[in-house]
């Protein structure tokens, strides 16, 4: 039985990769940042295979003890990094953990004997950090695809920069050392919907499908998204573990990095559908996802079905 290590397996999108993982016979061993808040990570243990589960304390930026949580794992995945929309101090909540962690968890993958596969939980921000705007100067309905040059503006979200950077420091990691005995993967989710395993408050992803059922904004941001009507790629947590899974399991994916996204609705359509009503326009595919289907063998779910399942 193989072990695979997740970083940020409790979250909204790690809690299903945990899933995924003790489904197909795993050991998994998840990292949380404290273990004493038990809370964020109690519901791990209803899953199936849960017997197989183990939780351990690790902060990305300790180097020993990450060494450590990976050192007997054939596979690890990286989602660690915090996903939060209101930022007081971007260099400490956001551009430290996520750029200064990724250099780490680098630094020890180089170090740990079994490991045959890594893969990075990325950011549609890799690409295009103006998201869910259009990139530069395309216009809202102009398709992109892994082909396409990344667009990065320094006017961006700072965790968007953040992960921009953060991806960068694995591709330039993957260059300068051509000879690694693993395979190193990066998954980019659009925006990423569903229901929740857990009863966590303190969600992002799930919480921003609150505020569009409610239409409310908080913030700046949240109201310029609503302003704009922006066209939102939105894509299936489920579906995001699965690609993570399957990029975990299939070789010869080594420096790939691959957009998972459904379709492309308006804002205002992703409100109607979070209440349970038909959308008023057609769906988009903006952020293309030929090659996850090529070679993950991906279908994604419709967008209508996944916020259908969304409940609060």
């Amino acid at each position: 039985m193989k072990t695979a290590g997740i970083i940020g397996g409790s979250g909204f999108i790690g809690s299903y990769i945990t899933k995924k993982f003790l489904e197909e016979g795993y050991n998994v061993k998840v990292s949380v940042t404290d273990i004493k808040k038990s809370e964020k990570y109690q519901h791990l243990f209803n899953l199936e295979n849960s017997d197989n589960l183990n939780i351990s304390a690790l902060k990305v930026e300790d180097l020993e003890i990450l060494k450590d949580f990976i050192s007997d794992c054939e596979i690890v995945i990286h989602g660690g990094t915090p996903f939060q929309l209101d930022v007081e101090n971007p260099k400490t909540e956001l551009f430290d953990p996520t750029i200064k962690g990724t250099e780490i968890f680098l630094e020890a993958i180089q170090q740990a004997p079994m490991i045959e596969n890594v893969v990075f939980i990325a950011s549609v921000a890799a690409y295009n950090t103006n998201f869910p705007l259009p990139a530069g100067d395309r216009k809202p309905h102009d398709t992109f695809s892994e082909k396409d040059t990344p667009f990065m503006s320094e006017e961006s979200h700072p965790y968007a920069q953040a992960k921009f950077i953060a991806n960068q420091t694995v591709e330039n990691f993957i260059r300068e050392n051509p000879k690694v005995s693993f395979e190193i993967t990066s998954v980019s989710p659009v925006g990423v919907m569903g229901k929740s395993l857990s009863n966590r408050e303190d969600s992002t992803s799930t919480g921003l499908q609150f505020l569009f059922k409610n239409k409310i904004a908080p913030s700046p941001f949240v109201q310029m998204l609503y302003d704009n009507d922006a066209e939102m790629a939105a894509v299936d947590v489920a579906d995001v573990a699965e690609a993570v899974f399957k990029a975990a399991t299939i070789s010869g994916l080594h420096g790939k990095n691959y957009l998972l996204s459904s379709e492309s609705y308006p804002v205002s359509d992703m409100s109607l559908m979070l209440n349970h009503q038909a959308p008023k326009n057609k769906p988009n595919v903006i952020y293309q996802n030929t090659l996850a289907m090529n070679d993950l063998r991906m279908k994604f779910r419709p967008v209508q079905e996944t916020l259908n399942n969304y409940s609060k």
